[in-house]
């Protein structure tokens, strides 16, 4: 079960940082740095929230972040959406680390990958929702 769970995590990270790289343009036609609304070019519609409340929601700029750093624009992924250039960075880290756990038929420095990944998502969601309190009391 710990195998298949690894190899998916690897197949998944390798086609996320593809998609990111090759499939989608962080850029506008001007080759400005957009912020926002990257993912639209995979045929996903607007951020329901922002349509509706004229805000972002915590994870806006997640998707054009990603991108960026996959493009190697490290500055303008943070300006994008900090968290998801912390989000991309872990999971560049976390792409050998399944590598290596799979070469040694067992997860290295982890003994339970459930609470691992709790408290992955915990610091995720959390840094997420500063963020998003940050960006609310700025206005923006």
């Amino acid at each position: 079960m710990v195998r298949f769970l690894l190899v998916s995590v690897v197949a998944g990270l390798l086609a996320v940082f593809w998609l990111a790289r090759w499939k989608l343009n962080p850029y506008d036609a001007e080759g400005v740095p957009n912020r926002l609304e990257t993912h639209t070019q995979l045929g996903l519609p607007p951020c329901t929230f922002k349509v509706l409340v004229h805000k972002p929601c915590p994870s806006c700029g997640m998707t054009t972040a990603f991108s960026l750093l996959a493009h190697g624009d490290l500055a303008n992924s943070l300006a994008a959406n900090w968290v998801g250039t912390l989000l991309a960075l872990f999971c560049l880290v976390l792409l050998p680390w399944a590598v290596a756990s799979l070469v040694r038929r067992r997860t290295l420095w982890i003994r339970s990958l459930e609470r691992g990944l709790s408290c992955v998502v915990f610091v995720f969601l959390a840094l997420m929702l500063i963020r998003w309190a940050i960006v609310l009391g700025h206005g923006t």
